[in-house]
């Protein structure tokens, strides 16, 4: 299966604040916030949510063409994506701005307080999938739609559709900024739908349409629900409710589920049943939960099958074994 990512490709500062948030926040200040957290440590880290998805397809052996806009500051960053299997011939070198920031504090209790600088992400607005025919690579089965500058999100959604290309919606953080009638545009049609469980309510709130009409027009509904695991809806179908790798310590909860994504995705486009799919895309967030940086987890075949014995038994891990053992 080959699967465009297209979306965000930054660079993250990560901080951890010792303390908690919300002993900082004062009930009736909070029209008047003004706070600086000293903070215990810093990580700079690479990023961005389509790279990190296309990090972990390409590890987990599947050659994602990734599609998004960069600075010339990227080469680096470049060179680290192409030797863990990411194809970046899509990817647009913008000659003024640089390459997007992510800014992330974590407390001990693993909320968190962020802003992206969106930078050279502002230039994918002027990528045009159209081209993806002239590259020299397969065309896409899937084109994943991730948060990104929102004019480069509706042109590559409209783009699938002219294409005829299947796509998946991941509009996540961006669902704050986009209006109504962009979100419905996003959404509709796509054979994938991701969210968190927060993402889910306010997509519901911009769309102002009820579960039940969402699902008629997406193949499926994925809802990541954190410690819980994940919540798969399809129209027709009763739910699907996949836990997740209990007892994982927590490193850093950044790119968490990106890393889900990308072995539920890989998992289907190795023939995987859904639930099998989506067992296999927890137990890469599991390894991505216990390190710090969105890009540092491996996948080491062997560890991936004994966390899946562990957590959903052997039956599962005979299933994801054929897949997973390919990469040894």
């Amino acid at each position: 299966m080959r699967i465009a990512v297209t979306g965000s490709i930054a660079t993250d500062h990560l901080m951890v604040f010792p303390g908690r948030f919300a002993d900082q926040l004062i009930p009736d200040q909070l029209a008047h916030v003004s706070l600086s957290f000293l903070v215990d440590a810093l990580e700079v880290r690479r990023g961005g949510v389509a790279a990190n998805i296309a990090y972990g397809l390409g590890g987990l052996g599947l050659a994602p063409l990734l599609v998004g806009a960069v600075g010339s500051d990227f080469a680096e960053y470049e060179t680290w994506l192409k030797e863990h299997g990411v194809d970046t011939g899509a990817v647009l070198v913008s000659g003024e701005r640089q390459t997007a920031r992510f800014l992330c504090i974590t407390d001990q209790d693993a909320n968190q307080i962020a802003a992206f600088y969106a930078g050279a992400m502002q230039d994918a607005r002027d990528i045009d999938l159209w081209q993806l025919d002239t590259l020299q690579a397969p065309r896409p089965d899937l084109v994943l739609v991730c948060p990104n500058d929102p004019a480069a999100m509706l042109r590559h959604t409209a783009e699938c559709r002219e294409l005829g290309l299947a796509f998946a919606a991941d509009p996540s953080q961006q669902l704050a900024r986009l209006e109504s009638d962009e979100v419905r545009d996003l959404v509709d049609g796509a054979r994938w739908l991701f969210t968190n469980e927060y993402e889910a309510a306010l997509l519901r709130e911009r769309t102002g349409w009820e579960p039940t009409e969402i699902l008629t027009r997406v193949g499926a509904w994925v809802t990541t629900l954190g410690g819980a695991g994940v919540r798969i809806d399809r129209e027709g179908e009763p739910t699907l409710t996949v836990p997740a790798v209990p007892d994982v310590p927590v490193a850093d909860p950044t790119g968490v589920g990106d890393a889900f994504r990308a072995g539920f995705l890989a998992g289907l486009g190795r023939g995987l049943a859904l639930e099998a799919a989506a067992r296999l895309g927890c137990v890469v967030a599991a390894q991505a939960l216990a390190t710090v940086g969105s890009q540092t987890y491996r996948i080491d075949p062997q560890r991936l099958l004994h966390t899946a014995e562990q957590a959903y038994g052997a039956e599962t891990a005979g299933q994801l074994a054929p897949v997973l053992m390919e990469l040894a």
